[in-house]
């Protein structure tokens, strides 16, 4: 179920990101993110109430809070440099500078989370950098 689910994820994604760039002509990059963010959070509350999840808000820890906090000031901060990146840039070389992420993360998961980092990882990590530049420049 993960697979399907990572898999629609990614196609989501790729429609945000031409959705996002049609959206975004004429529009401050700014503004078409606050605009994203509104929808975006209103999906997301609609979702806790539609599942009844609303009732697990009061179980948070205060750790979870901070992170949680923390990982919504990172997502911000992405959404608005992707956007105006966007908005500047060609989307078939900004979205795969972005999708670079997916090395950051690897390597991030290994020196903070301890995850393993296998020969696997590394050779993987090396060609999405390798197709990302090969793809950019």
């Amino acid at each position: 179920m993960w697979f399907v689910l990572a898999l629609l994820s990614a196609i989501f994604a790729a429609l945000t990101s031409i959705l996002a760039k049609v959206g975004i002509d004429g529009v401050n990059s700014n503004l078409a993110t606050a605009i994203r963010t509104v929808v975006v959070v209103v999906m997301a509350w609609g979702m806790v109430f539609l599942t009844n999840a609303q009732s697990g808000i009061t179980e948070i820890s205060r750790k979870s809070w901070i992170f949680l906090i923390l990982s919504g000031l990172a997502t911000g901060v992405s959404w608005l440099c992707y956007y105006k990146a966007l908005q500047v840039g060609d989307a078939s070389k900004v979205v795969p500078i972005d999708k670079l992420s997916v090395v950051i993360t690897l390597v991030l998961a290994f020196v903070f989370l301890h995850e393993e980092f296998t020969a696997k990882s590394l050779i993987g990590c090396i060609l999405i950098t390798a197709g990302t530049l090969i793809m950019v420049l």
